[in-house]
Parts: structure tokens; C-alpha cells; sequence
């Protein structure tokens, strides 16, 4: 058995394999004549091993699961991403492909289903230890890494070179500007200036690449002749580059040095999203609306186009200003098909703030300031930090004076009939990773000024919301952004994306404990979610949940931990020296301050989970629950189970892991996460107690 590649064997070869493996089964299989009856055979047995009191844990899970997805086959569900219904008959699948067409399944098919019979028969679940979990985070470097810096500094003094070739000299023609040479300039001199203006992020954002052949340039021609036919034809079907000189620095193109895949991911497209880009569908439910009937989650808006809602505590604001673009385009991104609608792009002058816009925005104040339940504001886009500072100061301001508003009337509301006032404001943006030349002093000052005047109005918690996927973003530039958005008393939370690659074992854990060390607590870890055009990079939730389990636990705090954190988060004016002293003291690599969700179409996100059945290429029907730890609208705290079927099995996943060169032995226990259940929120992201009670009533509801 040792000596099979059980990720590369044909059909045929896996039903020998279930002769030779598995001869209970085998023996069920051969004596019944229609899958039925193979499967009613196959749950008496079952019973009767769960009356075997010497069944371990993992025997009896196995037990008890397949006797759900048998009870799933009598039971049709609507899977909930492409609103297709499916019939889950998994064990009726395997009596069909032993017994009459063994290519009616995949491979991956009957791997997934042996590995659960060979779990009841009693193998063993291989998990890694905390010592391969150190073990491997050591494999990752940082972008602080002496060996990387220097690698990015030569970058850096390529790049410059190729940009001193593309700025032009103005002249009659070529009006004079902001990043322009003079005529007469000598080299020299246009080295030293653009080496100046390489710090200012307006000059990234003018620079940016914007095209596939200036990509190739860019990285010494090191693209290939397949990836640079893929981009061409992405670029054919109109999906946007944008790469700032800064984030293309951070790619390496020597021949040694440390692997990028994590971060080329993000700006080199898979053959998957360039066939499907076109005809992509919304994953986000909540962004089809119907002005009189609600989203999806039955909240009325004042614009779908500036307001997004799906929980009664939480808005998402997304103003008319260049905050609906972003710093570069992200492959996975959950907001592709609005790049593909053109809602979203790149044309920075086009989306500055228009005649009108202010208006827009008074009126989504309005309907904050009559919100019954709301206590949370995100404002994102795009991006919210791309808003001009002059922008941004208007926008902090307007919600300030709504809050302000809301408060001053809840003084005539009776006790029990008041509104919930607005507790916490979150700016969404990637930009201290992607352009952390963007966070400077003015800005720093209009979020110490808003947090000042938010705090005596009763807002307390004042978050920047951040997205590094590896720490190979967390460069010296980026620290010293964050440095200063510390600065001005606001809490800095990662998000990050679990792709293929940024899910190799020990990466995730590498990024929590450089995040950790320079201030920065994590917030969520999304699965990748979408349609084929991310399937390159998605990840299976259980890779998801392995992770949780075996790598993301060595990070857990203690009760006490966690009270001195969330003092420092509150008080601290040194937060990455806190943190430290936190960690050394309790003797954790990082926090484990983060929690796994996937974002299910239109109901919210949850990883509480079990699996439902398998189609016929092995790929995973989950029958996802809400996150019991939140508040639903009353029309999704209705649903029932909510069904999805993942974009890959774990056959394909674990392929992929063996393309990168990962061992994947290591990945061994995860076919045996096949249910779960959603992380309770580290407790500073609870919102505070309100001093006065709130009215049930919820208002903004279709």
C-alpha cells in the first residue's frame, strides 16, 4: 500500500485497489443487485459496528458519517452557489462504478470514499505535531528577511532604470506635470528624482503596469511564452492590470532566492478566471437587489451601488470617490464580477468624486441615522484609503456629525424603544501591503482627529482593515505604515485569503507571527470563494479547518493572554512591543486571534459544516449551518442547511501541493475533516455593551 501513488491511480486500479483494501465492503458490494440495496446492506453493518464498544473516536465518526450521507441520498438539496439541485446518492455512485461503470466516477471519487471505509476499519489520523508546525513556519521568510530585502533592493534598481526609459521629457507637446523630466536632465539626475518619487504613492499609482508586455519587461522578461499567451488573452477579454512599481518589486526573478507563488498568484491569472471572465455571476447575493423587495438577506437600501448589508449590527459603505478603486486588481478577488461590469476599474481620474456624490452620501447617513440595529460601519470599496485625504476627511466627518445625530435623538426615545448607536468605524484597504507609500502624515492626522471626535460621540473601537496574504508583503515600507496608523490610536486587522498557496503548511502561521510583531492582530481567514474562475485557487474548507486544528491552535491564548491584549489593543501606544511581551510571557509563536469562515452566497459567513456527499469527480458537498455566534436578519435566520459544492476535491488540492513541492504526507489528516464547527470571535471583536437597551424592532427590513 505504501509504495501506491494513490493521487495518480486510474478507476480500474482503484476498484482492484477496494478488492484488495477493503473486503467487508467488497463482499457487501458483490452479494447485493442494485445500488440500493447495497446501500440499505451497507447501513446495517454500520449499526452494528457502532455497537462495537471498542470503536475509537475516529472509527466512530466514520461510522456515523457514512451513515449520514446515506440517509443524505433519499433527500435532494438546492446547492446554493449555482441554484442547481442535486441528488447526493454517494454510496449508490460507488455500487455503480464498481459493479457496472468504473469511469462513471473520478479517481479523486473513489479516493475520498476509501479513505473514509479505511478510517472505520481503524487507520490511524496523521496529524503533524507542534514541532513540524515551528518547523515548518521556518521554511517561509518574511519580507524583512536579510536575504530578501537585498534581493528587492536590486529589484528596485531595475525597475528604476526601466521607469527613467518611460517618463517622458515634456515639451510643447507634452505638457508638464507632477512626475515628468525637464528637458536637458542628465541620467543621473532623472535616477536621483525618480528615486525621490518613488516614495510618494501618487507617482506609483501613475507608473502602474497596465499591460502584459510591460509586466514581462518589468520582470526581466522572465514570464514564459504559456503565462504570457494566458495574459494576452486576459488582457484581449478586459481584465484590468494595474501593478505599482513597488508591488512588482516585491516578486522575485532571480534564479534562487525565496519562493513568491503566494504573492505572483495575485497579479498572474489563471487560465480559469480568463475563460470565465464574462459570464461570472455575483457570489455575493446581497449585491443583486431589488430595490422594493431587499437583497437577499431582505434589507432595503438607499443605493445598491454605495450600501451593502447582510447582518442588522453591520453596513458596508462603498462611497461615489476613488475609494472604488484599488491599489492593483487581486486574482481572487470576491468583487471580480464587478470589475467585469465595469462598476469597478482603474480609471483614477474618472472615478475622483463627481458633481452629486455628496448628496449620494447624505442620504446613506440618512438611512444609517434611522437604522435601528446598526452599530458597525465598513467603508471599502475598491479600496477606502485610495479616497483623496480631502475626500476622506469629508466622509470621516459626515459620520461623525450622523452619529452625533442618532445620539442627540435616542435622548427622546424611551428606554427599550432607543436606536444602537454607532460603536465601531472601519476603514477596508490592502493598501499597507500594496502601496504602503499611501499612509502619510496628513492622513495620519485625519484619523487621529476623527477618532477623537468619534470617542464623544460613543464610538470606541477605530479599525484598520488590512489584507497581507504572505509574509513576504510585510516589508519595511509596510511596517513603517502600519507604524504610523498605530499612531493614530487605530487597531490594525488582517484578513487574509486562503489560496492553494498561501494554504501550505506553516504560511498562514508565518504571517500571524510577523503580522503579530509589528502590531497587527488577525481578523478572518477566507476561503476562497467564486465560481470556476477561482478554481485554480481555491482550497478545500477542510484544508481550512486542518489548518485551524493542527497549526492555528499553537497560537491560542490563555483567558489572562487574552485580558492583557485586549488592555493594550484599548490603551497601548506602543502595541507591537505589548504584543511581544504578551507572547514571550505566555511562550506562543503568535496569536490565534483569527477565525476560518467561508462567505456563503446571501447568508453570511459560517464553517460549521458537514459533508453531505460527493459528486461524481470526488468534489465535496457540504451542508453548511449559520454562525451561531451572530445575529442574522429574520429572513436568513430562516434558512435551513445552506449546500455547497466545492470547486475542487482534495485529490486535485493535494496534486496541486505536490506541483509546488510540498510533501504531502503532511497533509494526511485532511480527509478526515468532514465536519465542523464555526470559532467563537476573539472577544475584542464582540462590540461593547450598549448602556441603554435597544428596541427589537429592526427597521431597514423588506
Amino acid at each position: 500500500m505504501a509504495t501506491r501513488d494513490m493521487l495518480n491511480m486510474t478507476c480500474a486500479e482503484w476498484v482492484e485497489f477496494y478488492r484488495e483494501s477493503l473486503p467487508k465492503l467488497w463482499e457487501i458490494i458483490q452479494q447485493q443487485d442494485d445500488a440500493k440495496s447495497f446501500e440499505k446492506s451497507v447501513a446495517e453493518w454500520l449499526r452494528t459496528r457502532l455497537k462495537d464498544l471498542s470503536l475509537t473516536d475516529a472509527q466512530q465518526e466514520a461510522a456515523e458519517c457514512l451513515l449520514q450521507l446515506i440517509a443524505q441520498s433519499e433527500n435532494p438539496c438546492l446547492e446554493c452557489s449555482e441554484e442547481e439541485i442535486l441528488n447526493c446518492r454517494t454510496l449508490r455512485q460507488l455500487w455503480v462504478g464498481i459493479q457496472k461503470d468504473p469511469f462513471s466516477n473520478h479517481p479523486d471519487f473513489y479516493h475520498e470514499l476509501y479513505r473514509l471505509f479505511r478510517q472505520l476499519e481503524g487507520d490511524p489520523v496523521k496529524k503533524i505535531s507542534p514541532q513540524d508546525v515551528l518547523l515548518s513556519m521556518k521554511k517561509w521568510p518574511s519580507g524583512l528577511t536579510e536575504e530578501v530585502v537585498d534581493i528587492r533592493k536590486r529589484n528596485k534598481n531595475r525597475i528604476i532604470e526601466l521607469l527613467i526609459e518611460d517618463i517622458p521629457v515634456y515639451d510643447d507637446k507634452v505638457l508638464a506635470g507632477r512626475f515628468r523630466f525637464r528637458p536637458g536632465r542628465t541620467l543621473e539626475k532623472k535616477r536621483q528624482l525618480v528615486t525621490e518619487w518613488w516614495d510618494d504613492h501618487r507617482f506609483q499609482l501613475a507608473m502602474a503596469i497596465r499591460t502584459p508586455e510591460k509586466l514581462n519587461r518589468y520582470l526581466g522578461y522572465t514570464l514564459g511564452t504559456e503565462v504570457m499567451s494566458r495574459l494576452e488573452k486576459a488582457y484581449e477579454k478586459g481584465i484590468p492590470f494595474f501593478i505599482t512599481p513597488y508591488y512588482l518589486s516585491l516578486l522575485n526573478t532571480e534564479e534562487g532566492g525565496y519562493d513568491d507563488r503566494t504573492i505572483r498568484d495575485y497579479i498572474i491569472y489563471s487560465a480559469e478566471l480568463i475563460e470565465n471572465f464574462g459570464s461570472i455571476k455575483a457570489w455575493e447575493r446581497e449585491d443583486i437587489i431589488n430595490p422594493e423587495e431587499g437583497n437577499a438577506a431582505g434589507w432595503l437600501l438607499p443605493d445598491a451601488h454605495s450600501v451593502h448589508r447582510r447582518y442588522p449590527e453591520v453596513a458596508i459603505l462603498i462611497p461615489d470617490t476613488m475609494g472604488r478603486a484599488c491599489g492593483g486588481l487581486c486574482a481572487s478577488c470576491q468583487r471580480m464580477y464587478g470589475f467585469q461590469k465595469g462598476n469597478l476599474n482603474f480609471d483614477l481620474d474618472a472615478l475622483k468624486p463627481q458633481k452629486g456624490w455628496l448628496e449620494n452620501l447624505e442620504a446613506c447617513m440618512t438611512y444609517f441615522e434611522n437604522d435601528s440595529q446598526l452599530r458597525d460601519i465598513l467603508i471599502t470599496g475598491g479600496d477606502a484609503l485610495m479616497s483623496q485625504n480631502k475626500t476622506l476627511r469629508i466622509l470621516l466627518d459626515e459620520v461623525y456629525k450622523m452619529s452625533l445625530r442618532k445620539k442627540e435623538t435616542n435622548l427622546y426615545r424611551k428606554e427599550g424603544e432607543k436606536y444602537a448607536e454607532l460603536q465601531r468605524v472601519r476603514l477596508g484597504s490592502r493598501l499597507p501591503a500594496y502601496l504602503p507609500f499611501r499612509i502619510n502624515d496628513e492622513l495620519v492626522e485625519i484619523l487621529k482627529e476623527f477618532r477623537q471626535k468619534g470617542l464623544t460621540v460613543g464610538i470606541s473601537q477605530f479599525v484598520i482593515q488590512t489584507h497581507f496574504q504572505s509574509p513576504l508583503e510585510v516589508t519595511p515600507e509596510a511596517v513603517a505604515a502600519i507604524r504610523k496608523l498605530l499612531s493614530a490610536g487605530w487597531i490594525i486587522t488582517n484578513q487574509q485569503v486562503f489560496t492553494v498557496s498561501a494554504s501550505r503548511r506553516g504560511h498562514s502561521a508565518k504571517l500571524r507571527q510577523v503580522l503579530n510583531e509589528n502590531g497587527v492582530i488577525c481578523y478572518y481567514t477566507f476561503t476562497v470563494k467564486g465560481f470556476d474562475e477561482n478554481k485554480r485557487l481555491f482550497a478545500p474548507n477542510s484544508r481550512s479547518v486542518q489548518e485551524q486544528q493542527e497549526e492555528k491552535n499553537q497560537g491560542l491564548l490563555s483567558d489572562s493572554a487574552i485580558y492583557s491584549l485586549i488592555d493594550s489593543l484599548e490603551n497601548s501606544t506602543e502595541l507591537p512591543a505589548a504584543i511581544q511581551s504578551i507572547l514571550q510571557f505566555n511562550k506562543l509563536p503568535f496569536m490565534a486571534t483569527d477565525r476560518s469562515v467561508m462567505n456563503l452566497p446571501g447568508v453570511g459567513k459560517s464553517m460549521t459544516y458537514r459533508l453531505a456527499g460527493l459528486d461524481n469527480q470526488g468534489r465535496r458537498i457540504l451542508a453548511f449551518s449559520h454562525d451561531a455566534t451572530r445575529r442574522h436578519s429574520p429572513v436568513i435566520a430562516g434558512y435551513p442547511e445552506i449546500y455547497i459544492r466545492e470547486r475542487k476535491s482534495i485529490g486535485e488540492y493535494l496534486r496541486q501541493m505536490r506541483e509546488m513541492g510540498e510533501d504531502t504526507d503532511l497533509y494526511d489528516s485532511i480527509w478526515s475533516y468532514r465536519t465542523a464547527a464555526t470559532e467563537s470571535r476573539f472577544r475584542f471583536y464582540e462590540y461593547p455593551e450598549q448602556k441603554e437597551s435597544v428596541t427589537h424592532e429592526i427597521t431597514n427590513l423588506a
